[in-house]
């Protein structure tokens, strides 16, 4: 199966909740991504807001044509599992 996100939402100045069409939900920063010129706007959490999802090509796109392959995406550390681990320690 080829990868590709369904859907996207901003969920901090650099943090998206995805959805991939594996079913797969990931709630991700996606800073450690943002290297070169074309990332640069996306430093900005008014900008980073602009965030769709292309559906040709699959994955997540910016009006400046910069976009973030889907397995980039997947590969990137679960924001929720983290949270959900540092949760149990502190219980």
């Amino acid at each position: 199966m080829i990868l590709h996100v369904i859907e996207a939402s901003v969920v901090g100045p650099t943090s998206l909740v995805v959805l991939f069409n594996d079913g797969v939900k990931r709630r991700v920063n996606v800073s450690p991504l943002l290297h070169g010129s074309v990332f640069e706007p996306l430093n900005d959490p008014i900008y980073f807001a602009t965030v769709t999802v292309d559906s040709k090509l699959g994955t997540v796109v910016w009006p400046n044509d910069a976009d973030l392959a889907p397995e980039a995406l997947y590969e990137l550390p679960n924001e929720m599992d983290i949270q959900e681990q540092l949760h149990r320690q502190a219980g």
